[in-house]
């Protein structure tokens, strides 16, 4: 007989390693959460420390979530300018500008992406990519880049309305058309089974290469 005690299970939305006998510092994003500021800050603030040759920053699988945190998190690297800008239909914009600290400016950097990498995923390494701050290594992106919001009808039903879409810093719409890599590298089912991470090593590989 086992007892099972219900309780509540906390998972950290990020997560980090040092590879290649501590040369190269990774960061993997899980999501866009309550606790990701905080736990990036963290992250960078140890990655700037120890001064790593470079830095991965691993947003595969990442489905997204709050975009203040996507553009906290892209501002790491961009000192300024738009991170991402939000189109309404009848052409008016808002756009989320840079927070103007960028510790990570100059730190060699690998962005991980996957058919799995979406929405708020998107946003910072489409910034990334545009401003050239980091190299992107992987698969193409899922491409969810529109805002919705729920509107609740007179019978108590509820609607989900698209209201605008996200455009890159290049005025790139990545809506079903997603973002492509910089350097292509599958990971396939037989990889996943013998624990392979071809992606991962292409880029340990262009980071060390980069610094040499």
């Amino acid at each position: 007989e086992i007892t099972i005690t219900r309780d509540t299970v906390i998972v950290k939305s990020i997560k980090t390693s040092w590879l290649n006998k501590d040369q190269i510092f990774v960061i993997k994003v899980y999501n866009f959460n309550d606790d990701t500021k905080e736990l990036f800050n963290q992250a960078v603030k140890e990655a700037i420390s120890k001064k790593p040759k470079g830095l991965v920053l691993d947003l595969r699988n990442n489905p997204g979530g709050y975009l203040d945190t996507a553009v906290a998190m892209a501002s790491a690297w961009v000192p300024e300018g738009s991170i991402v800008t939000e189109q309404f239909g009848d052409n008016r914009k808002i756009e989320h500008s840079a927070l103007g600290n960028a510790p990570l400016v100059d730190m060699p950097t690998i962005v991980l992406i996957n058919q799995g990498s979406a929405s708020a995923s998107e946003i910072v390494a489409g910034a990334l990519k545009d401003y050239a701050k980091a190299t992107l290594v992987g698969e193409k992106s899922f491409g969810k880049g529109s805002v919705q919001v729920l509107r609740e009808l007179s019978d108590g039903s509820v609607v989900k309305v698209t209201t605008a879409k996200w455009l890159t810093p290049k005025g790139s719409y990545i809506h079903e058309k997603g973002i492509e890599p910089d350097i292509v590298i599958d990971r396939t089912a037989e990889d996943r089974t013998a624990e392979k991470d071809p992606q991962l090593d292409r880029a340990i590989q262009e980071l060390l290469q980069k610094k040499n």
